[in-house]
C-alpha cells in the first residue's frame, strides 16, 4: 500500500496494521487498493449517489407546492427528512462499530436511496394521496442516509488518513459534489422539455444504479475497518451473532467520547439548525415567482458548485491551520436567510451560493475535525451521535424556519444571527480545549 509523505498518528499506524492484515487475509486485491484510489472510488459513488438525492432535493419544494403544500409543511419535512437522515446515525453508527458489518451497511442506505427517488414519478398520479406518498418517500430517502452515512465515513476516514484527512474529505466532497451539481442540471433539462417534475423523478433511477454497481465492485477491494475493541473484544475477530439494539446503544452510545467533541457537535446543532433548507428556499424562489421552474435546479446546482469549492479550500486550509478554518461557518450561515429571501433575484441567487458553500463546509471540513478529535475504533459511532445532535437541532430549525417565513423574514433573519453567535463561542471552546490537551 503506497503512503504519502504525511505521518499518521501512532494509533492510526497501529490500525493500519491490523486492516492490512484482515485485508490480505481476505484477497490479495485488498491489500493492493491504495488509499488515494479508495478515496476516489468513494467519491464516485458518491458522484453517482448525489445526481440521485440532490437533483430530487432541487425541486423539493416545488415538487411539494404542487401538491398542495403550504412553507410550513415544506420545512417540517425537509427539516424532519435531514434530521431522520442525521439522528437514526446514532443507531447505526454504534451498530456499525459492534458489528463490522460497515460494508453491508452503506451498500443499504444507497440501496434505499436508489430506490425511493424515482418512486417520486407517482406522486403526481395518486390523487390526494401523493403529497402523503411523496412525504413517506422522502423521509425515507434521508432514512437511506443516516444508515449508510457512519460506516461510509469510517470506511473513508481509514483511507483519508494516510493522504491527509483534510485533503482527503476536501477531494471526496469535490466528486461528490460534480454529481450534487450534474443531478439538478439533468432535473433541470428534462423539466424544460417535459414541463412537468415526475420524468425527471424516473430518470435518476439510472445514477442510482450506477451508484450500487460501483459500490459492490468497491466491497471487494477495500477492506472494511476492525470492530470496536472496547465492544467485540478484538481487534479483529467479529462478534458471531447479531447484536441487539439495546445493547447497540447501551455500548455506543458515546458516553466515552470526549469532551471537546460535545463542544463542537453542539456548535454544529447551532449551525444547522440556523442553516435554511434549501426546500424553504426553493419554495420562495417558486412561489415569489422570482425564477421560473426549470431555473431552481440551475441554481441549487450553481449552490453545489459553491459547496465543491468550499469543501476542497477549506479542506486543504484545514490541514495547514486546523479548526481555525471552521470560524467561517457561523458567518456564511447568518447571511443565508438575508440573502435567500430577498425579493431581488439576483440577491436570491447569491444566497443560494452562500448556502451551498456553508454546506460545502458542513459536509467536509466538519467531518475532518470529528476525526481527528475521536480514535479511529470509535468514528462511526462517534459520527453517529454527532449527527444525531445535528438533526434535532434540524427538526426544529427546519420548522421553525418555515413558521418564520410564513410570518416575518426579519424575525427569521435575527434569530438566526443569534444561533450563530452561539455556534461561535461553542466552536472557540472546542478548539481551546483541543489546543490545551495537545
Amino acid at each position: 500500500m503506497d503512503l504519502v509523505a504525511d505521518e499518521p498518528h501512532p494509533a492510526e499506524v497501529d490500525r493500519v496494521e491490523v486492516l492490512t492484515a484482515a485485508a490480505a487475509d481476505q484477497d490479495g486485491t485488498a491489500a493492493e487498493f491504495s488509499p488515494w484510489r479508495a478515496v476516489v472510488g468513494f467519491g464516485v459513488v458518491s458522484l453517482a449517489a448525489d445526481m440521485v438525492y440532490e437533483g430530487a432535493r432541487s425541486v423539493t419544494g416545488p415538487l411539494l407546492a404542487s401538491l398542495g403544500a403550504s412553507a410550513v409543511l415544506v420545512g417540517l419535512v425537509t427539516g424532519a427528512g435531514e434530521a431522520a437522515a442525521l439522528v437514526l446515525r446514532l443507531v447505526f453508527g454504534p451498530l456499525a462499530d459492534r458489528s463490522g458489518r460497515y460494508w453491508t451497511l452503506t451498500v443499504a442506505g444507497y440501496g434505499l436511496t436508489a430506490v425511493c427517488v424515482p418512486l417520486l414519478a407517482v406522486t403526481p398520479f395518486l390523487g390526494g394521496a401523493g403529497l402523503t406518498v411523496a412525504c413517506v418517500l422522502l423521509l425515507a430517502e434521508r432514512t437511506g442516509k443516516a444508515v449508510r452515512s457512519p460506516s461510509k465515513s469510517a470506511l473513508l476516514a481509514q483511507a483519508a488518513a494516510h493522504v491527509g484527512m483534510g485533503r482527503g474529505l476536501g477531494v471526496h466532497k469535490a466528486l461528490d459534489q460534480v454529481g450534487a451539481f450534474a443531478g439538478p442540471l439533468i432535473v433541470a433539462a428534462l423539466i424544460a422539455v417535459t414541463g412537468v417534475i415526475w420524468p425527471a423523478m424516473l430518470a435518476l433511477a439510472v445514477p442510482g444504479a450506477g451508484a450500487v454497481a460501483l459500490l459492490v465492485w468497491l466491497r471487494r477491494r477495500i477492506p472494511a475497518p476492525a470492530s470496536d475493541p472496547a465492544l467485540s473484544g478484538s481487534t479483529v475477530t467479529r462478534p458471531a451473532a447479531k447484536p441487539a439494539l439495546r445493547d447497540v446503544l447501551r455500548a455506543g452510545a458515546g458516553a466515552d467520547l470526549p469532551r471537546d467533541f460535545f463542544r463542537f457537535a453542539y456548535s454544529s446543532a447551532a449551525t444547522t439548525a440556523g442553516l435554511v433548507t434549501f426546500g424553504v428556499i426553493s419554495f420562495h424562489l417558486t412561489t415569489e415567482k422570482l425564477l421560473p421552474l426549470a431555473a431552481i435546479p440551475v441554481v441549487y446546482a450553481a449552490g453545489m458548485a459553491a459547496a465543491a469549492v468550499a469543501a476542497l479550500v477549506t479542506g486543504f486550509s484545514y490541514d495547514r491551520h486546523g479548526g481555525r478554518v471552521l470560524y467561517v461557518l457561523p458567518l456564511l450561515v447568518t447571511a443565508v436567510p438575508a440573502l435567500a429571501f430577498s425579493s431581488v433575484a439576483t440577491v436570491a441567487v447569491v444566497g443560494v451560493l452562500v448556502w451551498g458553500a456553508g454546506v460545502g463546509l458542513q459536509d467536509s471540513t466538519v467531518k475532518a475535525l470529528v476525526a481527528d478529535l475521536v480514535p479511529g475504533p470509535r468514528r462511526a459511532t462517534a459520527y453517529g451521535v454527532f449527527a444525531a445532535i445535528q438533526g434535532g437541532a434540524a427538526v426544529i430549525g427546519g420548522g421553525a424556519a418555515g413558521y418564520l417565513y410564513s410570518r416575518s423574514i426579519p424575525l427569521l433573519v435575527a434569530v438566526v444571527a443569534l444561533t450563530q453567535v452561539a455556534a461561535l463561542v461553542l466552536l472557540m471552546l472546542a478548539l481551546r480545549g483541543r489546543r490545551t490537551d495537545d
